[in-house]
């Protein structure tokens, strides 16, 4: 063969490899894949061939009477807001949304957009489990009090303060925002004085929350076109209602992130060096498909907790955002811990529990589609127990209402409050 026929056979060949890994990765980016493989996952657990988890289908009623009672406990009107990081600016029943706008002055809808925009992002992407020995002191103002939050309310009005005094930003003139410089300057000791850690107080990955808003500070940076200059998280508010539309699809919002925060996650997760993010190996996953995407399972669930809390944002600024249950239910260690402790999953080895697991580890993946998929399937039983539709109640209010808090509450009459399961956590997935 001549040696252009070569050349030419070879740049066909490499250009169909190249397809071929751009549909795997727009496939493991999709909620639909999500959904797909868990759901297969949990059909696979239910005929007994999981070696983790036995499936105890009868519990899931009960279970779906304490979501249903907790909700309408926390929200006796039943008019339940989203599951965002807005309820965590709420604890203590402190309206921190008002302070940040009241800050913000006489800002265009537009220009408070961005600046919360900026806010929830950074604080969702430090938002992982703190650990059960961190706690955050939040100074008397006014006649409220000094309090004391743990864990993700602590977590949430930690980074509340930490943006309003201008730690992530680069312009002593333009505090409150978050843009690419000042995110690059973060260190862990900077991070660990802002969230007060101490030898007394210490937080769960610091190092790695440190690391993470680096990579999304380069990631703002190497993306203008997205991202603007000085790069900021905020104007994705621009990006998408640049064409004057009145609505978004939150599953766009959501594939603008994953794609262009792609580079923020760690990279042990790639195929062929295009970082997956929060998708992980199981053999079963996708076994029946062909391709570079087969056994991996995909969850983005600081992805999709970061969607779910941009919602709000868009909305204040008068833009609709349709489509919210083409977002999945977050698989982290509340909403899964409620299906473990309400036996409605139920370990094989019950040694297991004991254990000390990687997030990578196959229980762990197998454990989190398992919970999407039953997230799924208890969302109708809680509507129909409070006599609720899917346009009145939404994924995101069933999480919000709900499955996360009752999770919690599970936990803290079962193990104090630390979830059933022992998981090695560097701050950036759980």
């Amino acid at each position: 063969m001549p040696e252009s026929a070569k050349q030419t056979k070879n740049a066909i060949k490499k250009e169909a490899t190249g397809a071929q890994l751009a549909r795997a990765v727009a496939e493991l980016r999709s909620t639909n894949t999500i959904r797909r493989r868990a759901a297969a996952l949990l059909e696979r657990a239910r005929r007994g061939e999981s070696a983790w988890f036995a499936v105890n289908n009868g519990a899931m009623v009960t279970t779906a009477t304490l979501v249903a009672e907790l909700t309408q406990a926390r929200y006796p009107s039943l008019k339940i807001p989203y599951h965002s990081r807005w309820r965590h600016f709420e604890a203590g029943g402190v309206d921190r949304l008002a302070q940040l706008n009241s800050a913000l002055d006489d800002a265009s809808p537009a220009e408070k957009a961005r600046a919360q925009i900026d806010l929830a992002l950074v604080s969702v992407l430090l938002d992982a489990g703190a650990g059960p020995d961190w706690m955050y002191c939040e100074a008397a103002e006014g006649e409220r009090p000094e309090h004391s939050y743990s864990r993700s309310e602590g977590l949430g009005v930690a980074s509340f303060h930490a943006f309003m005094s201008g730690l992530f930003s680069s312009d002593p003139a333009q505090p409150l925002q978050a843009d690419a410089q000042g995110l690059l300057a973060v260190t862990a000791e900077r991070l660990g004085a802002a969230f007060q850690v101490a030898p007394g107080n210490p937080l769960v990955g610091l190092e790695g929350r440190a690391a993470l808003l680096c990579r999304l500070g380069q990631a703002l940076q190497d993306q203008p076109a997205l991202f603007g200059q000085p790069g900021r998280p905020g104007q994705l508010f621009d990006l998408l209602t640049r064409q004057g539309q009145g609505a978004i699809l939150a599953h766009d919002l959501l594939s603008v992130l994953l794609t262009g925060l792609s580079s923020v996650w760690p990279a042990q997760n790639a195929i062929d060096k295009v970082a997956l993010g929060d998708c992980w190996r199981h053999a079963a996953a996708g076994s029946e498909e062909t391709g570079p995407g087969s056994g991996w399972m995909p969850f983005h669930k600081l992805s999709q907790w970061l969607t779910y809390s941009l919602l709000e944002p868009f909305e204040w600024a008068g833009v609709r955002v349709d489509g919210l249950d083409a977002l999945t239910g977050l698989p982290e260690y509340r909403n899964g811990g409620l299906f473990l402790d309400a036996g409605v999953l139920q370990f094989k080895d019950p040694a297991q529990a004991e254990r000390l697991h990687a997030a990578g580890d196959e229980l762990i993946v197998e454990w989190r589609a398992l919970t999407v998929a039953l997230l799924d399937e208890l969302a109708p039983l809680v509507r129909e127990q409070l006599g609720l539709s899917a346009e009145q109640m939404p994924l995101a209010c069933v999480l919000e209402g709900g499955t996360w808090a009752a999770g919690r509450a599970l936990a803290q009459q079962l193990h104090g409050g630390n979830p059933p399961l022992n998981i090695q956590s560097d701050g950036t997935v759980f």
